[in-house]
Order: structure tokens, then sequence, then C-alpha cells
């Protein structure tokens, strides 16, 4: 198949370019790395996962029935949480003095932490939806050291509940013949759609801080009358 390169960024994080060099094998260790390794929070997840289900579909990954890829991505998004997971409980504390560089920022374990504080074990299902945070979010419960078992099932139900559903998604709208005549305006519109909790949470984090500063009381000089004693 010969891809459609999207001008939202580099080639290399293109979904369709993507799937086309590597085909199914490439969106599995993908969504694996996307899910639990530190180095993947950058990866294309969601329009990746659209695009599968969309080019399954329309015919150019009919390689595998659907049923196939739904499964294999699902047990991809499991397992990478998985070594999330363990991977934070071998790190632990560590993580939170490991110092920023050009990949890693120190913010996406903040912002992870305060997920995971917030929402507990159903964070593990709700950060699937939110790029970046779904990476940190395994990990972070590694640290914790959650119960294992919680985990486990609340993994199971994340990872089939985006793996599954993202692309089953791409696969429905691919039907439709509006869409099949523009994958193009489509593929563009998902990966804008995936920035858009990013933005909410960049905007929310900046009204808090501004809020935060507003709030500082500003010490009262202390005026000397006639009368105040000397």
């Amino acid at each position: 198949m010969t891809p459609t390169t999207l001008a939202l960024g580099p080639q290399w994080l293109d979904s369709d370019y993507l799937i086309g060099q590597f085909g199914l094998l490439g969106v599995l260790a993908i969504v694996f790395a996307e899910s639990g390794l530190l180095i993947g929070f950058f990866l294309p997840g969601d329009s990746l996962l659209f695009t599968t289900g969309l080019l399954v579909t329309t015919g150019k990954l009919n390689q595998y029935p659907l049923w196939v890829v739904c499964l294999l991505v699902a047990l991809a998004a499991i397992l990478g949480d998985q070594a999330g997971y363990l991977f934070g409980r071998k790190v632990g504390p560590a993580l939170f003095r490991r110092p920023d560089s050009k990949i890693f920022k120190q913010e996406n374990v903040q912002k992870a932490h305060e997920f995971f504080e917030k929402y507990g074990p159903k964070s593990l299902v709700l950060a699937r939806f939110v790029p970046v945070i779904r990476t940190f979010t395994p990990i972070i419960a590694g640290v914790s050291r959650m119960n294992y078992r919680s985990f486990i099932t609340f993994n199971i139900i994340g990872g089939t509940l985006w793996g599954v559903g993202v692309t089953l998604l791409g696969a429905v709208l691919g039907q439709v013949e509006f869409v099949r005549k523009n994958i193009e305006m489509m593929l563009v519109a998902i990966v804008l759609v995936s920035v858009v909790p990013i933005a909410i949470e960049f905007l929310r984090a900046r009204s808090k801080a501004k809020k935060a500063g507003e709030g500082v009381e500003r010490p009262v000089p202390v005026q000397r009358g006639r009368h105040a004693r000397r």
C-alpha cells in the first residue's frame, strides 16, 4: 500500500506511513511501547489504532480479520501496561528524582501521579484515552505498589476498551462512503482530536497556576503614625 503522508509532523510519526512500512507488527510494537514504556509517550496511539481499523475496512490492510487485529491490539496494550507496572515497582521513588532530558520530563510524571491519586484504580481505564498520561499511569501504579490483582483487572478493562474500541471506531467509520473518499482528512481530524485532552490539561494547569499566583497575599506595609511607639 502507498502511505499517505500527513503534514502534521515528522513522517515517522504519521500513522498511515508507519502502518505502510511495518504493518500490523509495527502497530503492535507501538501500542506496547506507548502503553507503558517511558520512551513511548510521544507515539501516535489513538490515530494509529483508528487508522488501523479504517485501513482494515477499506482493504488496504486486509491480511488479517478485524477480530484478530482487535484481539492482538488489546493484548499489546495490556502487556504494555504490565511492563510499565513492573518497571515502576522496580524503579520506585527514584523515578521522581530522575533529571529532565530531551525525552523525559519530570512534569509528565507529576501529572500522571496527580491523575492516579485523583481517580485511583479506575485511572488505568480513564488514562487510556489521554495521550502521554496513559504512558506514565501504569508506571505510577507500580511505584505506588498498587494491589496487583486490582491492577490486572483494571488493566484488562482499560486495554480492551481502548484497543478494541478505537480500532472498531476506525473500522465502522471506514464503511462510510464520505470517510472512504476523505481518508486523509479523517486522519487529520483524529490526530487533532487526540491533542484536545492535552490542550485542555495545559489550559487547566495554566489557569490553576494563575489563580494560585493571584491568591498569594501581599504583606501590608506597617505605617507608623505620630502616636506609634518608637
